[in-house]
């Protein structure tokens, strides 16, 4: 398996595997600078005889973009072994879930989504393609967020909540209320600042 993107991300995603068993042959970033992490070659295009990949890009627009370039490939999906995930949830290809994650019963997590470390979701949570769930962020149960939507850091959402398409829930934020597409929600109790002009900024 190759994983695209050397950044800190990269790494991250780099040891969940490692822990998880997974074998990784190297990375793939156009960084001139970059040459190895680690024991891990850093190749500039994608060998041919890729078969295996993983989007280790922390953004989730660029992420979603390299998916359908490379669709054709197979995309792992990464578990950390220190995380306590429901047998009854289901994590869709592609995705990563890093140490010290907690995903509960019928919880739904869809395809190259981040849940990132020590966060939280709780029973019968739905998480949508390409989304972010930052650091100790946690969603209480039966929350709903949309494809491409980043929960920042420390962020915590009440029961029931349902977030758009490509919203931006700022670090610390505590949401208990719904949530349009492309809002920028901070603050406590969150507020709407601005309104993205599109997914990818």
């Amino acid at each position: 398996m190759y994983l695209f993107g050397a950044s800190g991300h990269g790494k991250v995603v780099a040891e969940a595997a490692e822990a998880s068993g997974l074998e990784i042959k190297g990375f793939i970033d156009d960084n001139p600078d970059l040459k190895n992490i680690w024991e891990y070659p850093v190749l500039r295009t994608m060998p041919e005889n890729t078969d295996k990949l993983f989007l280790s890009v922390g953004n989730n627009f660029t992420r979603k973009k390299m998916a359908e370039k490379y669709s054709n490939l197979n995309f792992e999906t990464i578990i950390h072994t220190s995380t306590a995930i429901s047998l009854r949830a289901q994590i869709g290809n592609g995705s990563v879930v890093m140490a010290g994650v907690s995903v509960n019963a019928d919880v739904k997590i869809g395809q190259h989504c981040i849940l990132n470390t020590n966060s939280s979701i709780d029973h019968d949570c739905q998480i949508e393609d390409f989304v972010h769930i930052s650091p100790n962020a946690a969603l209480a149960g039966n929350v709903k967020v949309g494809e491409g939507s980043q929960i920042g850091i420390g962020a915590s959402v009440i029961q029931g909540v349902k977030i758009g398409k490509w919203a931006m829930i700022g670090a610390g934020a505590v949401v208990i209320k719904d949530v349009p597409d492309f809002a920028v929600v901070v603050g406590n109790p969150g507020k709407i600042i601005k309104y993205k002009d599109s997914a990818e900024n």
